[in-house]
Parts: C-alpha cells; sequence; structure tokens
C-alpha cells in the first residue's frame, strides 16, 4: 500500500485590506481630533520650511484656513507645501522604515494623521500642494476606497499655480453623518472645535501661528503665572513658581508651577456665580509635547490631583496651574498617546515627571490652605507680582538660582520659592502653677469661698484675681 501524497499548501494571503485603513482605523477618533491631525502637518510642514528656534514668535507669517459645510471641508495653508522626496512616504498608510530623518520639533510618529482624517470624513478627496518648482494634485476617488487591488494613486501637476508654496486638502463626498454635523450641528461643531483649536495649539498660536475657522480665526488663552520678578533668588515674601528641568533619554522637560491670579476668598468659592467666573478659567495641569497641549488644564488623578497626599481638586485650588513642556527631536520618545492629544500615563518618564509635579503643587496647596480666611492679605502678596506666559517664565529662569536634584529621578535642577505665609499669632496666656500646704490650701479656700474642699487650682485662681483687681 503506498503512502498518500503530502498535502501542497499554498502561501496565504497576508496583503492589507484596505477598507480596514478606511473604516476601522477611523473608528476609535473623533471627528474634531482627525482634523486637528491637519493642523498637527502643517505645524510639521512650518518646522521643515523655516527653522526660527530663537525667534520669540517662531511661527509668525504662518496660518491655516478650515472651512466646511454640507458637502465639503477643506484645509488650506502657506506651510511650504509636501516636497516632491517626501511623496512616496506622505502619502502611505504607516510609516516606512527608510523614510527620511525628520527634522527637530516634529510629533508625527505613524503616518497615518493625514490619510486618516481624510478617511474619517468622505470618500473623496484632492489634495493640491506647491513646492518650489513642484506643483501637483493627488486626486483620491471613491473607486479607488473600493478597489481592494489598487494602491497606487493618481498624481498630476497642477493646472495653475498657487499665490504662495503650501497645501490645500478638499473632502466631498462626505458620509451622513459628518455632513449632518457639518450642517444641521454647524454652530456647536464649529465652537467645540474652536475650543479644541485654542487649547491644543495655545502655545503655537500664541507664538505666531494663525488659524481661522470659517472665517473667524481662534484666540488663544495662554496660561500665565505669578512671578515676583524683583527677586532672584528664593527669598521670603515673593510668590513665583516652583520650576524644575532635566534632559534625559534624548527629551528635555521643564516644568513650572505656580499662582495664576489670587486665591478666591471663602465667599467667592461658596457663591455659585463666582465658582462658575473662577472655573472657566486655567486651573490644573497643561501638559505639552513638542509646542502641541496635548493635555489641557487637567485636575484629575492623571495629573497628580488627590494622591500621594495631594488633595483633590477644589474650586479653592482655582489659582494653582501648571505647565510641563517636553520637547524631543525623536518624537517617539515623547509621552504622548497614538492620537497625539492625551499623555500615556503608563511612561516611566512620565510618572517620574508626575513626582516632581506633585512636589510643586504641594506648595501652593499648602499656601492656600494656611491663608483661608486671609484671602485679602494673600491678594495683595500675589498681585505684587508679574503674570508671565510660559515663555517668559523661562527667560525669567534663566535668572534663577537651581540647585541640583540628585536623589531623585530622573536627575535635575530645581527652583523651590519660598512663600510667604501667615504669623503665628503671639500666645498672649501663661500658666501659673506651684504647691502649697494642704492644710493652708484648705485655710484660704475656707476664707475666700467657705468651703475647705474647695479644688486647689480653683483657690488659686481666685488668689490671682484678687491681686489682680488690686494692682490694677
Amino acid at each position: 500500500m503506498s503512502k498518500a501524497e503530502p498535502i501542497k499548501y499554498k502561501p496565504v494571503d497576508a496583503s492589507p485590506v484596505k477598507s480596514f485603513f478606511v473604516h476601522m482605523l477611523t473608528r476609535d477618533i473623533k471627528l474634531e481630533e482627525a482634523i486637528l491631525d491637519l493642523l498637527d502637518n502643517c505645524v510639521d510642514g512650518i518646522l521643515r520650511s523655516k527653522n526660527a528656534k530663537l525667534k520669540r514668535k517662531p511661527y509668525s507669517g504662518f496660518w491655516a484656513e478650515i472651512d466646511f459645510k454640507k458637502d465639503s471641508f477643506s484645509i488650506s495653508d502657506n506651510y511650504g507645501g509636501i516636497p516632491w522626496s517626501l511623496h512616496d512616504y506622505a502619502f502611505r498608510m504607516g510609516r516606512v522604515p527608510n523614510r527620511p530623518v525628520e527634522v527637530p520639533g516634529t510629533v508625527g510618529v505613524y503616518g497615518i494623521g493625514m490619510k486618516r482624517a481624510i478617511f474619517k470624513m468622505g470618500k473623496r478627496c484632492l489634495i493640491e500642494t506647491q513646492n518650489g518648482s513642484n506643483s501637483y494634485d493627488v486626486d483620491i476617488k471613491p473607486e479607488w476606497t473600493d478597489d481592494e487591488d489598487e494602491w497606487s494613486i493618481p498624481v498630476h501637476p497642477a493646472k495653475q499655480r498657487m499665490p504662495h508654496d503650501g497645501t490645500t486638502i478638499v473632502v466631498g463626498d462626505l458620509y451622513p453623518g459628518i455632513a449632518n454635523r457639518f450642517s444641521e450641528d454647524a454652530a456647536a461643531f464649529k465652537s467645540d472645535l474652536q475650543g479644541m483649536v485654542a487649547t491644543h495649539y495655545v502655545f503655537i498660536i500664541d507664538k505666531g501661528f494663525q488659524v481661522k475657522i470659517n472665517g473667524d480665526i481662534v484666540k488663544p488663552h495662554p496660561t500665565r503665572l505669578i512671578f515676583d520678578t524683583k527677586l532672584r533668588k528664593p527669598k521670603k515674601e515673593s510668590i513665583q513658581p516652583f520650576i524644575f528641568k532635566t534632559k534625559t533619554a534624548g527629551v528635555e522637560v521643564f516644568l513650572a508651577v505656580g499662582f495664576t491670579r489670587p486665591i478666591p476668598s471663602q465667599d467667592e468659592v461658596t457663591s455659585e456665580q463666582e465658582e462658575k467666573r473662577y472655573s472657566s478659567q486655567d486651573a490644573g495641569w497643561t501638559i505639552i509635547c513638542n509646542d502641541r497641549a496635548v493635555l489641557y488644564c487637567d485636575r484629575t488623578e492623571l495629573t497628580g490631583w488627590g494622591e500621594a497626599g495631594i488633595p483633590r481638586y477644589h474650586t479653592q485650588f482655582i489659582a494653582v496651574s501648571g505647565i510641563v513642556e517636553f520637547r524631543s527631536d525623536d518624537a517617539s520618545r515623547l509621552p504622548t498617546t497614538t492620537t497625539k492629544r492625551g499623555i500615556d500615563a503608563s511612561s516611566q518618564l512620565y510618572l517620574q515627571i508626575k513626582n516632581k509635579m506633585r512636589e510643586g503643587m504641594r506648595i501652593f496647596t499648602d499656601y492656600t490652605n494656611k491663608w483661608k480666611g486671609q484671602a485679602d492679605e494673600s491678594r495683595k502678596q500675589i498681585e505684587a507680582g508679574t503674570p508671565l506666559d510660559f515663555e517668559q517664565v523661562k527667560a525669567e529662569a534663566e535668572h534663577l538660582l537651581f540647585r541640583a536634584t540628585r536623589r531623585s529621578v530622573p536627575v535635575g535642577e530645581q527652583y523651590r520659592p519660598e512663600l510667604p505665609m501667615p504669623k503665628k499669632p503671639e500666645v498672649r496666656q501663661r500658666r501659673i502653677s506651684f504647691t502649697k500646704d494642704i492644710d493652708e490650701v484648705k485655710l484660704v479656700a475656707e476664707y475666700l469661698f467657705e468651703d475647705a474642699g474647695k479644688d486647689p487650682s480653683v483657690v488659686g485662681e481666685q488668689c490671682f484675681d484678687l491681686i489682680l483687681k488690686d494692682a490694677k
């Protein structure tokens, strides 16, 4: 009996499924976050086209304009366009291994932001870009999206040159849910998007970048910390922020926490109207990664509130605010999530820095607790300082005397201010204590109270009061 021939197996097909990228990749990202990915590309383009690290306003002159309506979405910018040398990488699904090294300061890691944003909104997209002598259009049509075998995208020379180098992305054939948000829900969507742009790009806009949404300029609300700039070293009676800085594993970190305004009085804390006014401001922690705010005014355990001896956030701490900046030439080293809109709470680097965040925060929560009931005096101290934005705080920190923190991880330098504290009330009472023969005590008790069994302490106090009366 002959042996059966072995079964011959063909190689299995492990090629990617386009519909996965088009539909599944966009499922877990909010529409607003997808649009912010496009803004990230604008900012990254600015960094490629112009090295302005030393300028106070490095993004000045650059802009992005977002427009949406019921049947289309578009974003235009003047950041320099997509270089033809990068076309093989800019339009790929994911980041290829041989991609050129990114310029310092960018945040792209996975190579999916632009594509995910496009596929989140619709089936059709026209990308017009101009970079120097290169001016071309990339046209993504619905049939390309539906064809599992075709992965190349047509590219054509631009019909006409733009007045400036830049990129315009127009998305059409919107999905019904997206079209609804752009039309029936337009006002609420615009407000939400403006809020996210104003917070996530607060530092970039403050450095000169201009963003318009349906024609309206987005205005930032940068955090400003109170800083007594007259004093260059720790000294009592001065309000200054706690500052920590380090460089570890290719990441530069600068942390500052302090007061943004006077602490509220008890009446302001308990007043519903005052609480609403105060809560609209910038209390809590803001985390920046390469100029983007990935976390804005957070007041949860994620940033140290309510853990390790730090009180839970309460409106009495409304004046306490902190900023942590992470900066790296390698964006993969930054402690961000894949959406770049949140912090990776499990990051070893972030957990180490979080210890310093709590250390600094404790200084200002203790101050707030100790000045309860004396808000007017505390207000004078805080208002004597100058509100400085984050870049000004970093510049002022150059004049401070830092101390090395060799026992902490990571090793760095810190400046710990000595905040004024309430004076302890002068003790106006003294204890008088002496001993006398028991028979003599009974005799005096009988004389003063006609009660020989009177408590000796009462007898002694009455003797003192009688002599005090005569003395006065």
